[in-house]
C-alpha cells in the first residue's frame, strides 16, 4: 500500500494489486491554447472508460495568479485501473499538451486532477503527497463541484466530516464563486452526457 493510504480490504493502488475495477472522478482544465481541443483530448483518451462527462464551464483562475479564465470539465470514469494509474494517465495527457509547471496555480495548457477514486471496498483514502485522495481541496472549489454535479447528479464526496452530497458542498461555497462557474459548451467528445 502506498505510504499514507488507508482502506479496508484489497488495495487497488498497490503496484502488485489485482486490476480491480475502480471508478474515478477526474477534473480537467485548460487556459492556454485551444482550451476546447485540450479538454476533448482528455475525453477521447478515456473514451472506453467514460461513464459521464460534464458540459464545459468557464471559471476564473484559482490561487491569485493573473491569467486567463479556464475551461473545465469533470469526467466520471470506470475501468481496471489502480488509483495511481488514473493519475499517471492524467500526467501523460498533460505532458502531451506541453504542460509546464513554472508557477503554482499558474496558467496551463492542461491540468488533470484525480478528485476521488472508489473500488469494491468503497472510497480510497490516501495522504500520500503524490496522490492525496480524495483531493484535499475539492470540497472548496466550485470549478470542480459544479461540473461534477452536472456529470453525476447523485455525486457524493468523502470529506473528513463524512460522505457529503456534492450538491450540499456547492451550497456551502460563496455565491459569487458559484456564479463564476458558467456553462459555455456541451460536453466534448465521446460518451458525453
Amino acid at each position: 500500500m502506498a505510504p499514507g493510504a488507508e482502506r479496508a480490504g484489497r488495495d487497488v493502488s498497490a503496484p502488485g494489486a489485482e486490476r480491480a475495477v475502480t471508478r474515478a472522478v477526474l477534473s480537467a482544465g485548460s487556459n492556454i491554447g485551444d482550451r476546447l481541443a485540450h479538454l476533448a483530448g482528455v475525453v477521447e483518451r478515456f473514451a472506453d472508460e467514460v461513464v459521464s462527462v460534464s458540459p464545459v464551464y468557464s471559471t476564473a483562475p484559482w490561487g491569485g495568479v493573473e491569467q486567463d479564465d479556464f475551461f473545465n470539465i469533470t469526467l466520471v470514469v470506470e475501468g481496471p485501473y489502480r488509483a495511481s494509474d488514473w493519475l499517471e494517465i492524467g500526467a501523460e495527457l498533460e505532458q502531451a499538451a506541453d504542460r509546464t509547471r513554472e508557477v503554482r496555480w499558474g496558467p496551463r495548457t492542461l491540468d488533470v486532477d484525480v478528485i476521488t477514486v472508489s473500488g469494491a471496498d468503497g472510497v480510497i483514502r490516501s495522504d500520500d503527497p503524490t496522490l492525496t485522495l480524495p483531493h484535499p481541496r475539492a470540497a472548496e472549489r466550485a470549478f470542480v463541484l459544479v461540473p461534477w454535479l452536472a456529470a453525476d447528479p447523485q455525486a457524493m464526496l468523502w470529506t473528513p466530516q463524512g460522505i457529503t452530497p456534492v450538491a450540499e458542498l456547492i451550497e456551502r461555497i460563496d455565491p459569487a464563486e458559484r456564479a463564476g462557474v458558467v456553462r459555455v459548451a456541451d460536453a466534448p467528445g465521446a460518451g458525453s452526457s
